[in-house]
């Protein structure tokens, strides 16, 4: 009876969760209603950049405050003229509005559901602990993007120049953190700090002292509160208590050589804990494209009780896995590691409970982790996906005029009538390029391939796209002829799509990624720039894409298993030009030149053609 009682309160708190989403979403409403209470964040964040009270800026505004994205508020910024330090500054008062704000939904949350008395008292103190360690690391947060985003890279980039430079001077001077067998990490858990006698490398914990300690003495406090209760329900009390007292080991760690081990040890006692109510801590670098320093991540993502499986995505992974690896030249015992991570790998269908610091400025739409191929080696990994949030925030954006522009009429009737009347097939198409893309990530690895293939830094710019391309070469390779139509119209909006962030540092991997798509797109003809943008999906073009993902992919295992430098890849798709990457091809760059003026010019105009209370 317990259990199910507390099934039935998990179901509960899915449907606050929701109930909460929508009420975030609804801030749209914003851009034609200043009588609404809630008019008045949106006015203070207006005030605080200095932007005039357009319906273009507001939309940056509120794409800040609800989806966690700069990219527009940061375009808004430079038009009206804003300097260099006058943006940073904006965008830090805007973190700290747009923590505020998601903090005080968070609280809400929580005092409902300690009000409805909802799962028990061990996972409701767990979840107030995760809020007070999350308000801790929000405070840190600015502190970290000012001191290594803000201060150290810019340093780097001005006395060497390129990114393979930096990673060299990096590495010939020994400020990587390394593996417990001395070899180069593929992350950091430190931070570069110079001197007179140049540059040296520092633990967080050293870096950020009075944060660790803060957070650590939260953590203490949690895990003493933890032994007083009992968890009936999964007896999971002492891998979560171990978890934190492991995180707080990792946190406080001063030592550089003994970082990586102290954090591996989290991700194994983290991946012991299997419960639908899921912990997110430090996986992921992407803010740091030199010295790969993990961001501060820390979240609770809490499953749909209803949902917790997707067998024919991994299926497909396996079959196209087994029939590529040894044509493509691997060895049998990599092929039975990887074959192993996969089977070994948990999903979880989720939605984004609680969430704090790094979590501020984007939220995944889906995640597989830990990275470290060690600890997976041992553990497996573990996928979130988030299907119910993304299909969502998707619903409850203002149709946007580029889109129109870009597009085209037909393109977005078919694609609205995806999002708003076929949520079966939406998810279909989901499985397929999101979370097909987590297991995606997962092939071709080995414990060093990361550290070995990013010698130039750039590991990431096509990591993202193997995993992307790994999802759909498995869908091609058992083809579903119905939704065929539907994977390729994704592929064309989020690749189109992703060239609005072209300068937003973050984001790089996955803007370098749709630049490789685009190649796909433009020589298998489905698209093609003259004037305006022609797109053209009927048999033939379907056939060369196919074609194209076949050939592309099978290069790309190749180069994996070789473990050679990733730029030597990227370079036959993008190179860097006045530091953003822009396509080789020159008709697929003269399109990516005018999405992005165009973006530029009115990236922020609404839609007045078509409106999404059309389609409700």
């Amino acid at each position: 009876m317990k259990k199910l009682k507390f099934l039935q309160d998990l179901k509960r708190v899915y449907e606050l969760i929701k109930e909460r989403t929508e009420r975030i979403n609804s801030l749209y409403s914003l851009i034609d209603n200043d009588k609404q209470k809630e008019y008045k964040l949106l006015k203070n964040a207006l005030k605080i950049c200095a932007l005039e009270p357009t319906k273009q800026n507001k939309i940056a505004i509120l794409s800040r405050i609800i989806n966690l994205r700069e990219d527009m508020v940061i375009t808004a910024l430079e038009q009206s003229g804003k300097t260099k330090e006058d943006i940073e500054k904006a965008l830090f008062a805007l973190y700290d509005e747009t923590a505020k704000f998601h903090i005080k939904c968070h609280k809400e949350l929580l005092e409902q559901i300690e009000k409805e008395q909802l799962l028990n008292p061990f996972y409701r103190t767990l979840i107030n602990g995760v809020h007070e360690i999350g308000i801790a690391l929000t405070a840190w947060q600015p502190k970290w993007t000012k001191h290594i985003i803000n201060t150290i890279n810019p340093m780097l980039l001005n006395e060497f120049k390129d990114d393979k430079n930096i990673v060299k001077f990096l590495e010939d001077n020994a400020l990587f953190d390394v593996n417990s067998d001395g070899s180069l990490a593929d992350r950091s858990y430190s931070v570069l700090i110079k001197d007179n006698e140049g540059y040296k490398s520092v633990s967080y914990a050293a870096a950020f002292w009075q944060d660790v300690e803060k957070t650590a003495k939260i953590i203490t406090e949690l895990t003493k509160q933890l032994q007083t209760q009992n968890d009936d329900i999964y007896d999971t009390k002492e891998s979560y208590i171990l978890y934190l007292l492991t995180l707080k080991n990792a946190l406080l760690t001063k030592e550089n050589a003994k970082l990586i081990a102290a954090w591996q040890d989290v991700d194994r006692a983290w991946m012991n804990i299997k419960t639908p109510i899921q912990i997110g801590h430090m996986f992921e670098y992407y803010e740091d494209h030199y010295k790969k320093a993990v961001a501060l991540e820390w979240d609770i993502r809490l499953s749909n009780p209803e949902n917790l499986s997707d067998d024919k995505t991994q299926s497909r992974i396996l079959k196209m896995y087994d029939e590529l690896f040894l044509k493509a030249g691997g060895k049998r015992e990599f092929y039975e590691k990887s074959v192993k991570n996969i089977n070994k790998s948990l999903l979880f269908i989720s939605r984004p409970m609680l969430y704090y610091a790094a979590q501020f400025n984007g939220l995944f739409s889906a995640q597989v982790v830990p990275n470290d191929e060690f600890v997976s080696g041992e553990c497996g990994k573990k996928i979130f996906a988030y299907p119910d949030n993304v299909l969502e925030s998707i619903r409850a954006k203002p149709f946007m005029k580029i889109s129109n522009e870009v597009f085209g009429a037909k393109f977005l009737r078919n694609e609205r009538e995806l999002i708003f009347k076929k949520p079966d097939i939406w998810h279909q198409i989901y499985k397929i390029t999101t979370i097909g893309h987590e297991f995606g990530h997962i092939l071709w690895m080995d414990e060093d391939t990361e550290s070995m293939m990013n010698k130039s830094g750039v590991f990431k710019n096509i990591e993202e796209f193997k995993a992307t391309s790994g999802g759909l070469r498995a869908f091609f390779g058992d083809l579903d002829d119905a939704l065929l139509p539907y994977v390729v119209h994704d592929v064309i909006k989020r690749s189109i799509g992703l060239i609005a962030c072209m300068k937003t540092a973050e984001i790089e991997p996955y803007y370098c990624e749709a630049l490789i798509h685009l190649a796909a797109l433009f020589e298998s003809g489905v698209l093609s720039f003259g004037e305006k943008l022609e797109i053209c999906t009927d048999a033939k073009t379907y056939a060369n894409l196919l074609e194209w993902y076949d050939n592309t992919y099978f290069d790309l295992a190749k180069h994996y298993l070789a473990k050679k430098d990733a730029k030597e890849f990227l370079d036959r798709f993008a190179i860097k030009d006045e530091n953003v990457y822009m396509p080789v091809d020159k008709s697929i760059k003269r399109f990516v030149t005018y999405y992005w003026e165009l973006h530029q010019a009115i990236g922020r105009d609404v839609d007045t053609s078509d409106s999404r209370e059309n389609w409700i």
